[in-house]
């Protein structure tokens, strides 16, 4: 028989004495085939040291059962437990995962794109970067017929499928907290307001600040990035010009760290001297102190329905309408942004 190296379906199929198709079948889970067969036929496979040949597969099929993803970061919480659920519902599902990470910038993103349309996937789901401004390379996606969901960082592109959470009302929520707290000189670190997160966040500040009658202060909104950078750069900005909020409410949970590097860094204390709240989480989270309150995201309901939505797609191509699913949040407080500092300061109901 020839070397585990290049066993083959008909090796299987000989040995058992059953035909290839059925082995096939039974590799795959196949309902046609028999749970005892199917046994049997795995079995075999793993004791003769069958591997499946994708690429001969891909060709017969004109399938890849492989869907590409394309994120702008991994080392951060929110896009690793994404990246966790996309994994496990592909996988319950019979499918592969061709993972890429842009790392923020938009030419990366374009070649990882172009890369995963080389490959032949079955679709690709894309969270953009936060320069991402041109949509040619998603518009190539669609002209080529492969489906293509966005998901939490979207481009308004006919033809797409979204997934997002609820930015705008999740932000108003921690405003409002902040402002039922008493707190008037408030400050929203915003990241890229061209990006839709960046967008909706703000929107959702600018409500909650007009409903309740207290008025923005230009200078203390801050925009620059979703990253701990951002947030250490946006406070040492206001420290030095002397224009210091009593609280912020920051983009991203990255960005919140940085507030908190930048205010340990000058000498003053959460939430004592200022107080913060943050649009996201993080499995570091318990261990910083103070424990940040935040807008909860439902990270893993966002990957499995980014992956759901897109095999649907690929599923049923043909009558397919593209949909646009939106993630309610939940306001968590912890230990920040949940003192009443200014008790007599009134507010408006």
């Amino acid at each position: 028989m020839n070397s585990k190296s290049h066993i083959t379906l008909s090796d299987i199929a000989k040995k058992l004495n059953v035909s290839k198709v059925t082995v096939s079948k039974a590799l795959r889970g196949h309902p046609d085939i028999s749970k005892e067969t199917t046994k049997r036929v795995k079995k075999t496979a793993e004791e003769l040291g069958y591997t499946p040949n994708f690429a001969a597969r891909n060709l017969s099929s004109r399938k890849s059962n492989t869907i590409g993803v394309v994120v702008p970061k991994i080392a951060h919480f929110f896009f690793s437990a994404i990246i966790e659920s996309v994994y496990d519902t592909a996988f319950v599902n019979n499918y592969d995962i061709a993972l890429t990470v842009s790392q923020e910038n938009a030419e990366r993103e374009r070649k990882h794109v172009e890369t995963l349309l080389a490959m032949g996937v079955d679709g690709i789901v894309v969270s953009v970067s936060q320069q991402t401004k041109d949509k040619a390379i998603f518009e190539k996606v669609l002209d080529r017929g492969v489906p293509l969901v966005f998901m939490d960082r979207v481009m308004e592109i006919k033809g797409t499928s979204h997934v997002t959470v609820d930015d705008r009302g999740g932000a108003f929520n921690a405003t409002e907290q902040a402002i039922k707290n008493g707190y008037r000189r408030i400050a929203h670190f915003g990241g890229y307001k061209e990006i839709n997160i960046g967008k909706n966040r703000y929107a959702g500040f600018a409500d909650a600040m007009k409903q309740y009658g207290v008025p923005i202060d230009p200078e203390l909104v801050i925009y620059g990035g979703f990253g701990e950078s951002y947030g250490y750069e946006g406070f040492m900005k206001l420290y030095h010009k002397g224009k210091l909020p009593e609280f912020i409410f920051t983009v991203t949970y990255p960005v919140a760290l940085g507030v908190y590097a930048a205010v340990a860094e000058v000498g003053m204390k959460i939430p004592d001297d200022i107080d913060i709240i943050c649009f996201g989480n993080s499995n570091i989270s318990r261990f910083i102190k103070p424990e940040m309150s935040f807008v909860n995201q439902q990270t893993e309901l966002i990957g499995k329905t980014a992956i759901e939505l897109v095999l649907e797609h690929i599923r049923d191509s043909d009558e397919f309408k593209p949909k646009h699913v939106q993630i309610p949040t939940e306001l968590v407080l912890r230990e920040t942004c949940v003192k009443n500092k200014r008790v007599d300061a009134p507010v408006s109901f």
